[in-house]
C-alpha cells in the first residue's frame, strides 16, 4: 500500500507540474509536422525551406519535433486553393503565393503588384508597410497565423525572339502568373497567357507562348534559357509568398514549441530574402554566361537592359492601369488599405471609382 501511495504522490506531482508549465504528458513523444512548402526545384525550397524543416527543426527542438515537407506544386494542390485549404485545416502549415491567394482575397496582391517595385529596396519597404494588415486579416478573416513572408528572385521577361525594349512585346503571347501581370502585358499590347510555373517549359516548347515572366534564377533552374534567347532584366514583380498555420493547428502545438518557431522562422525568412536578392543578379549572370555566375547553369542569352523609356513606361502603366484595375477588382476598401499602407511608401495614391 505504501508503494502505491508513493506512486500516486509522484504521479500527482507530475500532473501538477504539467498544469503549471502548460505542457502535456504527450509532449514527451516525438511530434511530426506536415508542411506544404513553396515551388519545387528552385533554390528557395531546396536550400532553405526543406533543410529548415527536415534538419534544423529536429536540432533546435532537441529531437522532440520532426517534419515532412512537400512543395505545393507537387502535392496536387492548386496555388489558388491554398488559402482556403489552410483556412479549413486541410493544410495545417502551408506556403501560398500572394499573387494566387488574390483569387480569394484580392487585397493580398497589393505588395507585389506588377510594375510596383523595380528593385529589392522598394519591395522590402512595401512588404513591411503591408505586413500588419496582412497579419491581422489572415488571423481575423481566415483563421491563419502568419509566420513568415518569403520572396523569390525578381520576376523578369524571357523571350524566344530578339527584342530591345518593352514596346517590342506588343503582339507576343507572354506567360503571366497573376491578373496584375496580365494587365501589364495587355497595356504593352501583348497577349497574357495564365500559366503555372510547372507548365512554363511545355508551353514554350509547344509554341503556346513566346515569352515568359518568371524569376531570374527560377528560369535558369528549369532550363528556360534552352528555349529562349533574350532576357529583359527590369523586375516585373517578386513572387511574394506567405507561410502560415491554421490557427487551430498552431494553438495545438506546445507553447514552448510555438515560441521556438517564432524565434527561428524569422531567421529562415531573412535567409530567403537575402537569397532572393543575391539570386536576382546571379540568375541574370548565369543566363547570359557571365563569369560572375555562381551555382547556376551558364547559358548565352542576350541581356536586354531597361532603357529610361522602359522605366518611364512601367511607372505610367502602373499608375494608370495596374493600380486602378486592381482597385476595380478589389473594391473601395482596398483603395483605403493601399492608401494607409503601401501608398505613402511609394508615393502612389489609389482612387476608388
Amino acid at each position: 500500500m505504501k508503494s502505491f501511495d508513493r506512486f500516486m504522490t509522484a504521479l500527482l506531482a507530475v500532473v501538477m507540474a504539467v498544469a503549471l508549465t502548460g505542457t502535456s504528458l504527450a509532449q514527451t513523444e516525438v511530434k511530426r509536422l506536415r508542411i506544404v512548402g513553396g515551388l519545387a526545384e528552385i533554390n528557395q525550397y531546396t536550400r532553405q525551406e526543406e533543410p529548415f524543416w527536415t534538419r534544423e527543426l529536429p536540432k533546435f527542438t532537441g529531437g522532440r519535433v520532426t517534419a515532412e515537407i512537400v512543395p505545393f506544386d507537387r502535392a496536387g494542390i492548386r496555388g489558388q486553393e491554398m488559402l482556403r485549404l489552410m483556412q479549413l485545416g486541410v493544410v495545417p502549415f502551408g506556403t501560398a503565393l500572394l499573387s494566387l491567394t488574390a483569387a480569394q482575397e484580392p487585397s493580398f496582391a497589393a505588395p507585389d503588384l506588377a510594375g510596383l517595385s523595380a528593385d529589392m529596396a522598394v519591395v522590402r519597404k512595401s512588404t513591411a508597410a503591408f505586413r500588419p494588415y496582412l497579419e491581422k486579416t489572415l488571423r481575423d478573416r481566415y483563421g491563419i497565423e502568419l509566420l513568415a513572408i518569403y520572396a523569390y528572385p525578381a520576376q523578369v521577361i524571357f523571350c524566344n525572339k530578339p527584342f530591345s525594349s518593352l514596346a517590342d512585346l506588343a503582339g507576343r503571347r507572354t506567360r503571366t502568373s497573376s491578373p496584375p501581370q496580365a494587365d501589364l502585358i495587355e497595356a504593352l499590347g501583348g497577349t497574357p497567357v495564365q500559366t503555372g510555373f510547372a507548365e512554363i517549359m511545355a508551353n514554350m516548347k509547344s509554341g503556346n507562348i513566346e515569352c515568359a515572366i518568371t524569376g531570374t534564377m527560377s528560369g535558369n533552374t528549369i532550363g528556360l534559357p534552352d528555349v529562349t534567347t533574350h532576357i529583359h532584366t527590369m523586375p516585373v514583380s517578386w513572387g511574394l509568398a506567405i507561410f502560415g498555420a491554421n490557427i487551430a493547428a498552431w494553438e495545438a502545438l506546445p507553447a514552448d514549441l510555438r515560441t521556438k518557431l517564432k524565434q527561428e522562422l524569422p531567421k529562415l525568412e531573412t535567409a530567403i530574402w537575402n537569397e532572393a536578392e543575391r539570386e536576382t543578379g546571379n540568375g541574370i549572370a548565369c543566363n547570359i554566361g557571365s563569369a560572375a555566375c555562381v551555382d547556376g547553369r551558364k547559358f548565352h542569352m542576350t541581356e536586354v537592359k531597361p532603357a529610361p523609356t522602359d522605366d518611364a513606361r512601367r511607372r505610367t502603366i502602373f499608375a494608370n492601369t495596374i493600380l486602378s484595375r486592381w482597385v476595380h477588382r478589389c473594391g473601395a476598401s482596398c483603395a483605403e488599405v493601399w492608401n494607409q499602407t503601401i501608398g505613402p511608401v511609394v508615393g502612389a495614391e489609389a482612387r476608388a471609382k
